[in-house]
């Protein structure tokens, strides 16, 4: 059966690891099913939630289609747009918000974590983003989101405002609500030096994560100097689940295998750390430097990248124009 696949990047640069294997990679394969019609965003309008420089974001925003094309997202076969181009999107949410309920918003637990201790000083667009989030998804008719488990309560409340809309203007699925892809395994890449955190660009240490521009010399210091276990390899294997840094490097070498967890460990049987991680270095540049390579090729042509965005964006523009139409003719507009 075929889906309509649906998600986006915020385009903050410098993407690692942790958006390759944690999502980019999927979004791959699911393009590779012959059968999916796939739309994939830059949210640059997700990006304004917080500060941004006018210049750098721009420079992300190309670095992020060139990361889409590097790692094997293709322009010929799906859509690659940005997500301002498509003034549908800012319409929508402002349709949607009117629909959706503080209530609903106010349950939402990343906000609550990205805001911090001082919410009073958060942006009005940090809080409503999800409302956002949701126009993105709708606009296309999507039946099938990609995302992370920390992502599946936006991907709840945008049914819960689909249903809503449909109900308040007696449209049995006009607004088709999506289903969760949720990837199970290695969704999460956590921090080279500490994994029961996240893998994140805003880490102050460069060595918590695998750049994807990172070169050769790069990925191996830094598989050197992740921090693993006191304890060896094989009596780690047995408690995986109390041992988080190892769990997350033997997750990180699976999913660059494309295997599961056991047959990798079976693979790993009788190794120590350090063999194991010449091992995990060998994969990682295997598998990230023609991507490295590849993004740095790209950058040198800003041409090429803007009439990417240029074009999937007007394909963007032709199908969420036609429901942003029919939304507002709805609403009574």
């Amino acid at each position: 059966m075929s889906k309509k696949i649906f998600s986006g990047v915020q385009p903050t640069g410098n993407l690692h690891l942790g958006n390759y294997l944690g999502a980019i990679k999927n979004f791959v394969e699911l393009q590779n099913e012959k059968e999916n019609e796939c739309i994939f965003c830059v949210v640059d309008l997700h990006a304004i939630t917080v500060k941004q420089d006018p210049k750098k974001l721009k420079k992300n925003i190309r670095e992020t289609v060139a990361t889409f094309i590097a790692c094997g997202i293709d322009p010929a076969q799906s859509i690659i747009f940005n997500q301002s181009m498509v003034s549908a999107h800012s319409e929508a949410a402002w349709i949607l918000s009117c629909v959706s309920r503080m209530g609903w918003l106010n349950r939402m637990t990343q906000f609550k974590e990205k805001a911090g201790k001082d919410k009073e000083k958060a942006s009005i667009g940090l809080y409503s983003y999800p409302v956002l989030m949701a126009a993105d998804i709708l606009l296309y008719d999507a039946t099938h989101v990609p995302v992370g488990n920390d992502q599946k309560q936006h991907l709840e409340l945008c049914r819960d405002i689909a249903q809503k809309f449909n109900n308040d203007f007696d449209v049995m699925d006009f607004l088709k609500v999506p289903e969760p892809l949720i990837q199970k395994q290695f969704s999460r890449i956590m921090s080279l030096k500490d994994g029961i955190k996240k893998m994140s660009k805003s880490d102050p240490s460069d060595l918590s994560r695998i750049n994807l521009t990172d070169d050769k010399d790069q990925i191996i210091n830094k598989i050197k100097k992740a921090k693993t276990d006191p304890l060896p390899l094989p009596s780690v294997i047995d408690n995986l689940t109390e041992r988080p840094e190892a769990e997350n490097l033997l997750g990180i070498y699976s999913s660059l295998k494309n295997q599961n967890l056991e047959k990798s460990l079976m693979e790993l049987n009788g190794k120590n750390f350090s063999e194991f991680k010449e091992q995990l270095s060998e994969i990682l540049i295997e598998r990230i430097m023609p991507i490295s390579q590849e993004i740095k090729k790209l950058l040198e042509d800003i041409n090429f990248l803007d009439s990417v965005l240029l074009e999937g964006s007007d394909k963007a523009d032709k199908i969420a124009s036609k429901k942003m139409k029919k939304m507002k003719e709805l609403v009574g507009f």
